[in-house]
């Protein structure tokens, strides 16, 4: 590419049909600031564009980054939501397994106690049972001896009488004779 420089330094053979060189001279050096101008200004937009460049690396690092942290961000909040629902149910199926486990609990004791109470009842009917015979045993066995004691009595009772008129019977005979002894027999009769 040519420089304003090259413009200036270059040199033209002269002819003899040739341009006016005064002419030729004023077009180059309008030509050389034009294109001065315009090749500052090529290079400050190269510039530019090397910048400009620079920032859209800048920028697409920066995309990139951002692009990758949003996909380890997403990442994490999947593995988080992940790991907050595997507690969760991990939490809950431990919750059913206690209450299950409780349940389970209250019942073995409810049967438990059903068959205390049954084994009581059976105890409570044996006792009574047992008292009752008893109770009856005794009963019988008072009976049985205040009839024994009632017979006694009167057998003794009867001795006693016996041996009193026998032996009134033997003084009445010693004594007054055999009339005071019918009296005594019709009485005893």
């Amino acid at each position: 590419m040519l420089t304003p420089l090259d413009i200036q330094n270059k040199e033209f053979n002269n002819s003899f049909r040739g341009y006016k060189e005064s002419e030729v001279d004023s077009f180059l050096d309008e030509i050389i600031i034009d294109y001065e101008k315009l090749y500052k200004e090529n290079i400050e937009l190269k510039d530019k564009i090397t910048l400009l460049n620079d920032h859209l690396k800048q920028y697409n690092n920066l995309e990139e980054t951002l692009k990758n942290t949003l996909v380890v961000a997403q990442g994490t909040a999947e593995e988080v939501t992940t790991t907050a629902k595997q507690k969760a149910d991990l939490i809950i199926m431990e919750a059913e397994e206690k209450s299950r486990r409780i349940i389970t609990d209250a019942h073995d004791e409810v049967l438990k106690i059903q068959k205390e109470y049954e084994s009581l009842r059976k105890e409570i009917y044996v006792f009574k049972t047992r008292f009752k015979s008893l109770i009856e045993a005794q009963l019988s066995t008072l009976e049985d001896y205040y009839s024994e004691m009632e017979e006694a009595s009167i057998n003794e009772i009867r001795e006693d009488i016996d041996d009193i008129y026998s032996k009134d019977a033997e003084k009445v005979e010693n004594s007054e004779g055999k009339e005071n002894i019918e009296d005594i027999d019709n009485m005893g009769a």
